[in-house]
């Protein structure tokens, strides 16, 4: 086992990649003191500042997964891990800021000006309240801490997410409103320009939700009257009749060629669309968060875009679209950009409302090493998907789930998202996955259908690749898997090809 570290000046969070085997429990020691866990991660907090500290992780693995072994096997790791230094605090509240947390005055100059002033000691801390303010800027090397009972909340009002910002909505590059909180500066041509950031605490982060975002669409239909009246039956390739104007709405977080950033333990709430979006970044962790968005059009949790070595895990969803969002571009752009997503790591995630977690179907630069693990999607909408259009090109390949619990797994080709013209001459390859020890429902609910009961039935799996020779889906396993007794199909396939099912069972 390879063991992860994030540290704060008071707590140590580990984690570690889920081995291929079913384990009977984890032993985690922090200086000889020993804790147990079923999970892959694991925090240690009200530790010393500064401060060195030994820890150790033992895998008991089960001998019934283990060849030649008379009662169980260990597998063991360790790592040194120094707790940060305690950092100057500055409170907003407080002289020169004097920022005011009552719900109604606007505070965005004096925390853009605390933001500005925070350095690499210190720590922008805000105490509860609910200080409103339009979108803000980040630099490398700070920290934000929200206090249990701090909100820090974006407008409804879309001038106060000026001035526009370039940015990637949905594949393709444009100047977009400015977030609620914008790091980085998006260059697809290079490295990070952005790096070292930390939010934290037990408040929220929100912003105006699904308001704010139909008051842009709003604005937007009316300055783009004559472009949407010339694009005629074209139209009928968007989403919907406002997907055009929908792609300038800001995030609740963007972070732009960033590295090193985690967020961990706030609350995040009611972006205008999606909520965490990662364009052309590296290390990016978020962790033990809960990401609300139910009611907002596009409302997405988590979605790694174009990046590398992202990790998410004990987090909750209740979002109004994908849980968590994997890309990569779209055609023609995302093809000549080239910037696959690969080394992402979900796990110990929960759906309570959304679509689950999802690849694609923007992945024109490709998608790759993908590993989801002990997560609950059993509320969600779609499970886990991977789909893509037949212009996209590229690939998804080497993704691995384990250990979840899920509504239903659709790997497919897709009509919709089709708009920008085909440049390469092939559809996408979806290759070389594994489902392993997956307990699947058959059935979902329909977050658009309360009122009819709101529980669908569905096949369990359905697989349905591309209508070309060689680009069918190929190389999946599906070992261990256990489906609901239903009475519709199963299972459905078409245009597959090398897929093994190895000890399927229905209860």
């Amino acid at each position: 086992m390879e063991l992860h570290s994030l540290v704060t000046d008071s707590d140590i969070t580990i984690w570690w990649d889920k081995e291929g085997v079913n384990v009977s429990e984890y032993e985690v020691s922090i200086d000889g003191n020993i804790s147990r866990t079923n999970k892959t991660h694991y925090t240690w907090d009200n530790l010393n500042a500064d401060t060195e500290y030994n820890i150790e992780v033992k895998a008991y693995l089960s001998d019934k997964e283990i060849e030649n072994v008379e009662e169980e096997s260990v597998k063991e790791s360790s790592i040194k891990v120094r707790t940060s230094k305690i950092k100057r605090k500055i409170d907003i509240t407080k002289e020169p800021y004097n920022a005011i947390g009552d719900g109604k005055t606007m505070n965005t100059a004096v925390i853009q000006k605390a933001f500005d002033d925070c350095g690499k000691g210190d720590q922008i801390f805000f105490p509860k309240g609910d200080y409103m303010t339009g979108a803000l800027r980040l630099h490398s090397d700070m920290e934000i801490y929200l206090d249990e009972g701090a909100i820090l909340h974006g407008t409804a009002d879309f001038h106060d997410y000026l001035p526009m910002i370039k940015s990637r909505f949905e594949g393709i590059e444009n100047m977009s409103y400015s977030s609620l909180l914008n790091a980085g500066e998006l260059d697809h041509n290079s490295g990070p320009n952005c790096s070292n950031i930390l939010i934290r605490g037990k408040g929220e982060i929100r912003s105006g939700g699904q308001k704010l975002g139909m008051a842009i669409i709003e604005d937007e239909t009316h300055k783009q009257k004559e472009y949407l009246e010339s694009l005629g039956d074209k139209i009928k390739e968007y989403e919907t009749d406002h997907t055009i104007q929908g792609r300038v709405r800001p995030r609740l977080i963007n972070l732009s060629n960033c590295s090193n950033v985690r967020i961990t333990g706030v609350t995040l709430s009611d972006g205008a669309c999606w909520n965490v979006h990662m364009i052309y970044c590296d290390d990016i962790v978020t962790d033990h968060v809960t990401i609300n968005s139910y009611g907002v059009w596009n409302g997405d949790g988590w979605d790694p875009d174009s990046s590398t070595n992202c990790t998410l895990f004990a987090t909750v969803f209740n979002t109004g679209d994908d849980g968590v969002a994997i890309k990569s571009g779209k055609n023609p752009e995302g093809n000549i950009v080239n910037r696959p997503s690969e080394h992402i790591r979900v796990f110990d995630c929960v759906s309570k409302m959304g679509h689950g977690i999802c690849i694609g179907s923007e992945m024109s630069g490709g998608v790759s090493d993908v590993r989801i693990w002990d997560c609950d999607l059993s509320d969600s909408w779609c499970g886990i998907e991977i789909k893509g259009t037949k212009k996209r090109g590229a690939y998804v390949r080497d993704i691995h789930v384990s250990d979840c619990h899920t509504s239903r797994i659709l790997m497919h080709s897709v009509l919709y998202n089709d708009d920008g013209e085909r440049v390469s001459p092939h559809p996408p390859v979806f290759e070389n996955c594994l489902f392993e020890r997956v307990y699947i429902q058959g059935h979902y609910t329909d977050q658009h259908d309360f009122e009819g009961g709101g529980i669908k039935e569905s096949p369990a799996i359905e697989l349905y690749g591309f209508d070309e020779e060689g680009y069918e889906i190929k190389n999946l396993k599906f070992k261990d898997i256990v489906i609901e007794d239903r009475k519709v199909q199963s299972i459905c396939m078409q245009h597959c090809k090398g897929i093994s099912f190895e000890n399927i069972s229905f209860e």
